[in-house]
This record gives C-alpha cells, structure tokens and sequence, in this order.
C-alpha cells in the first residue's frame, strides 16, 4: 500500500493511475506470479492508502523471484519518488 505524492487530488490522482499501470504489466513477464491487482483509494477517508497491491504467487519462492526480478525492479525504482509512505504484508494462505 502507498501513499502517493502530490500537491493537488488530481496530481496525486495521476502518481496513483501510473502505479496502477506499471504494476499492471507486469502480468505475464514474471513466472509464479499468477494474479496481479492494483486498486485505488475511493473511501476518502484521510487515513487511507490511496493505491494497493494485491498479488498471488504460485509459492514462497515465486514470491522471491518476484522481488528481485527485473521487470518488478525497474518498476519500484520508478514509483520511488512518487510515493510518500509505503507499507507491506505478505502472507501465507493456508
């Protein structure tokens, strides 16, 4: 989850399209990864995220490959200045 930067709603509304976008593509370039799901903020609420990602891998070392794979890199080196608060879980489903 992250908190986007800008001066303006739109501003910040443009940072959150991008994210979606970059993390969309992905899809298919990483193996293991199986689901990809950005979602944007439409509570308005002043304690929320404005962009999440939701992701599924085929296991743990799916996980890790999509971590260091290229593709996912280049894509967090980019949003890097465009976020000012980031936060992360990743989970095992039973």
């Amino acid at each position: 989850m992250w908190n986007v930067k800008g001066e303006s709603a739109s501003e910040k509304q443009a940072g959150a399209l991008t994210i979606k976008r970059l993390f969309e593509a992905l899809h298919d370039q990483i193996p293991g990864l199986l689901r990809i799901e950005v979602g944007l903020d439409s509570s308005a609420a002043s304690y929320a995220c404005d962009v999440v990602l939701y992701c599924e891998f085929e296991d743990l070392a799916a996980l890790r490959v999509y971590a260091e794979h290229p593709a996912h890199r280049r894509v967090r080196d980019a949003i890097g200045d465009m976020r000012t608060a980031r936060y992360q879980v990743d989970y095992a489903v039973d």
